[in-house]
């Protein structure tokens, strides 16, 4: 395998809507993908931690991998959350999405014995998944979720692998971000993985990002990247300003049941989240919304 794919653009980790009988809503999920491509995305990640992936079964997310590459158009790149917490339940959930349409396999650290992750185990986690995998493989720093934060030099080894093509980079951190890029091989992409870090990654030289965000604003996501590409950077730093308390809100404030009740207000479908996870209350709602008028997005 060669790194032929290139990670850029502007990706959604696309929500996973679900019906009133709490199974997932395809039909919904169709309508919002279509949408999503025509706003000009590069392409989704499906069932991220956005997509609510630790509340799917497997079965489940094969079927979204299904849908997705259904209508996605050829030239739009579907990356598969498919990390799990043992090589092993990684490997078969990444070539299953590969056998229904999946470009690339977005692989998270394992986090359960986070303490025992050293960087030995690390390297040789990730270099036994993408032996084994059937499409190159991201890695996905997500120190939120995990208490993990891949060390720089697990980065610069595990990107001379020809099947680990780049990263998903979700700590917010841009010192970190650009020590990256600085210590990774040439062919490796990181990607930014939160909205909050989005305007100074690109200006880093970050081709682009896996932004929850960009859920409910893409055409602003996108427009924010093609500024700072026709280096209009004044304008590109304002859009982006304007944007980061919606962001903040439907991540670190409201979390999923935020970014589905903005959703559901801006013409997408986002319903309820499945549980354990509540939707918010009229409260909350009034004050999120108040948030995203303010963004220039109602």
């Amino acid at each position: 395998m060669s790194k032929k794919i290139k990670l850029k653009g502007v990706i959604p980790p696309v929500a996973t809507p679900f019906k009133s009988n709490g199974e997932i809503d395809f039909t919904a999920y169709e309508s919002n993908l279509k949408k999503w491509v025509e706003k000009g995305v590069n392409g989704i990640l499906a069932f991220g931690s956005n997509g609510e992936t630790v509340h799917l079964t497997q079965d489940e997310k094969i079927e979204l991998v299904k849908k997705s590459s259904e209508v996605l158009p050829e030239d739009k790149l579907l990356i598969a959350g498919s990390g799990g917490l043992t090589p092993e339940e990684t490997i078969e959930l990444t070539n299953r999405s590969a056998k229904q349409g999946a470009d690339v396999a977005l692989v998270i650290t394992p986090y359960f014995y986070s303490s025992n992750m050293t960087e030995k185990a690390l390297i040789k986690y990730y270099e036994e998944v993408a032996a084994k995998a059937e499409i190159p493989i991201m890695l996905y720093n997500v120190p939120k979720y995990t208490g993990i934060k891949i060390p720089l030099e697990v980065i610069a080894e595990l990107s001379k692998n020809e099947n680990i093509i780049g990263m998903k980079d979700s700590s917010g951190d841009i010192t970190y971000l650009a020590q990256i890029m600085e210590v990774s091989a040439e062919d490796f992409d990181p990607l930014v993985g939160t909205a909050n870090a989005f305007y100074p990654a690109l200006t880093l030289g970050v081709q682009g990002g896996i932004l929850a965000l960009a859920n409910i604003a893409p055409a602003e996501c996108v427009k924010v990247l093609n500024l700072v590409k026709e280096n209009k950077l004044d304008k590109a730093r304002k859009l982006y300003t304007k944007l980061i308390p919606t962001n903040k809100a439907v991540t670190a404030k409201y979390g999923i049941p935020g970014l589905k009740a903005a959703m559901d207000k801006l013409g997408y479908y986002g319903g309820k989240p499945r549980k354990p996870l509540i939707t918010l209350d009229d409260k909350e709602k009034e004050e999120l919304f108040s948030t995203l008028e303010k963004a220039d997005l109602l």
